[in-house]
C-alpha cells in the first residue's frame, strides 16, 4: 500500500503553501503547524513531510524549533528538508526529532559530503530530493535550475545505495492541476532499487489510486488537502 505523507511547509513559523515554488505566491493556512500535525495524526497519518522554506532560501536551517515542537508533541515520523548544508545542520535535524532528512542541494553540489552522510547515518535516514523542472534538477528552494538531468542524478546515487527518492515536478507543485504520474511510473520502472515518493500537484483521489496501483512507495499531498480537493476521510482507505 502506498504511504500517505501530508506536507507542512513553514515560513515564519506558519503553515503555508506556495505555487510552483514562488515565494511571492504564499498562502497561510494555519498559524500553528503543530495544530495541523495533530489533526493529521488524529486521522491515522503516521508520516509527515516538513519543509523549512525559509531555510531552503537562506541556505541554513531557520525553523528547527517548529520541527522540535511537532516531534516532541506527536508520534509522527517526520522527514525534514530545507537548509541542510552542513554536518551541524544535519545533526540538528536529527537532534530535534526528525526520523529522516531530505537532502537536495548538497547531493547536487557537494557529493563527497553527501557520501559521508550516507556512510555515517545510513541510507534509511536520508531521502534524496530530486526537484525537477523539465527533467533538470532544481535546488535552493527551486530558485536555481541546474543543467543536471534527473536520470544522471539518480544514476549517480543508485549505486551508492540510496533507498528513498522524493521527486517533485515543480511545474505542477501547488497548481492543483494534476501530477506527473507517467514520470513516477517511469522512474519506478527504471530504478528498481529505489523507493520513490511522488510529489507536486497531487489534486485528485484517482491519482493516488493510480500511483498505488503502480506500486509507488509514497505520495506527498499538500495543497489538495488544505484546499479541500482531497479529504482526510478519502485518504483513510490508504491508511
Amino acid at each position: 500500500m502506498i504511504t500517505i505523507i501530508p506536507a507542512i511547509d513553514i515560513i515564519e513559523g506558519k503553515c503555508v503553501r506556495l505555487s510552483q515554488g514562488d515565494y511571492s505566491k504564499k498562502k497561510v493556512y494555519n498559524e500553528d503547524p503543530l495544530e495541523v500535525a495533530k489533526m493529521f495524526e488524529d486521522y491515522g497519518i503516521t508520516r509527515l513531510h516538513l519543509v523549512d522554506l525559509e531555510g531552503a532560501k537562506a541556505k541554513h536551517i531557520v525553523n528547527a524549533k517548529v520541527l522540535n515542537r511537532i516531534a516532541s508533541k506527536t508520534d509522527l515520523e517526520i522527514d525534514f528538508g530545507g537548509g541542510i548544508k552542513t554536518d551541524e545542520d544535519l545533526k540538528l535535524v536529527f537532534d530535534c526529532g526528525a526520523k529522516q532528512a531530505t537532502i537536495g542541494s548538497v547531493a547536487l553540489n557537494d557529493k563527497e559530503l553527501f557520501y559521508s552522510w550516507l556512510e555515517k547515518y545510513g541510507s534509511e535516514k536520508l531521502i534524496l530530493c530530486a526537484d525537477v523542472k523539465e527533467e533538470k534538477i532544481a535546488v535552493s528552494g527551486w530558485l536555481d535550475v541546474s543543467e543536471i538531468t534527473l536520470d544522471s542524478f539518480l544514476e549517480l546515487y543508485e549505486p551508492k545505495g540510496v533507498q528513498y527518492v522524493l521527486c517533485t515536478d515543480i511545474t505542477k507543485d501547488g497548481m492543483l492541476q494534476g501530477t506527473s504520474i507517467d514520470l513516477y511510473k517511469r522512474l519506478n520502472h527504471d530504478y528498481r532499487k529505489m523507493h520513490f515518493i511522488a510529489s507536486g500537484g497531487i489534486t485528485y483521489l484517482h491519482e493516488i489510486e493510480e500511483l498505488n496501483n503502480a506500486e509507488i512507495y509514497g505520495v506527498i499531498i499538500g495543497k489538495a488537502i488544505y484546499e479541500g480537493r482531497i479529504s482526510m476521510e478519502d485518504l483513510k482507505r490508504f491508511l
